[in-house]
């Protein structure tokens, strides 16, 4: 029985051929593309990233990247954002002392985690919520690998007094507090790569590509 359809988008970032394995050996069949079409109508969407915020953003910008993730999110269709895929999720982000745009999607900036040893590289845990899916049936002492030196360090949308269901979040430590990965309605993201995470980060993709269907 074949997988749900998932496309690598394609903008200049990431690593997308490992990527695309460790997404096909979980159970999807996978495009990688920067195709606007494709990308915008396949059940499910994977965004990658390696490097600086604006950098990504910029690459992003070029194949309408940023308009694929909003029209894919307006219609409920799920994303996945991974490393500097889930940074330039939110509003800002700030590297070198240079601010840069992101998506916007979620509120709140990309800063500089306060670490004495950067980058943060190598396996760590996180804690993740009850009722998490990307995060079912993983012990917690589970470990993620991680390569990165900025993060988003705090949570800012505010969901008081709405009928939507408040995001998941989970966090790891590394100097300090950071966000590990976000479960918002169809959006989802991970600071780790999943991809270069063993057993572990091939569970959770099967985990979101079953909820794909």
């Amino acid at each position: 029985m074949s997988g749900p359809d998932v496309v690598v988008l394609d903008y200049g970032s990431g690593n997308l051929r490992s990527a695309q394995r460790a997404l096909e050996r979980a159970g999807a069949q996978v495009t990688v593309s920067a195709d606007f079409d494709t990308a915008l109508n396949a059940t499910g969407l994977v965004v990658p990233g390696v490097g600086a915020f604006a950098a990504c953003m910029e690459g992003l910008r070029a194949v309408k990247g940023d308009r694929i993730i909003g029209r894919r999110l307006a219609g409920g269709r799920p994303v996945l954002g991974i490393c500097v895929g889930m940074q330039i999720l939110f509003e800002h982000g700030v590297e070198f002392g240079e601010e840069a745009d992101g998506c916007g999607e979620w509120p709140g900036s990309i800063t500089r985690l306060p670490a004495p040893v950067l980058p943060h590289m190598g396996w760590n845990t996180v804690d993740a919520p009850e009722g998490s899916v990307l995060f079912a049936g993983l012990d917690a002492d589970t470990r993620f690998y991680f390569v990165h030196s900025y993060a988003a360090q705090s949570w800012e949308m505010d969901n008081d007094g709405t009928a939507l269901r408040a995001p998941r979040l989970t966090w790891a430590d590394y100097g300090g507090k950071f966000l590990a990965a976000v479960e918002n309605g169809p959006l989802s993201a991970t600071q780790f790569h999943p991809e270069k995470s063993g057993d572990a980060g091939a569970h959770l993709l099967a985990n979101w590509i079953r909820a794909l269907s």
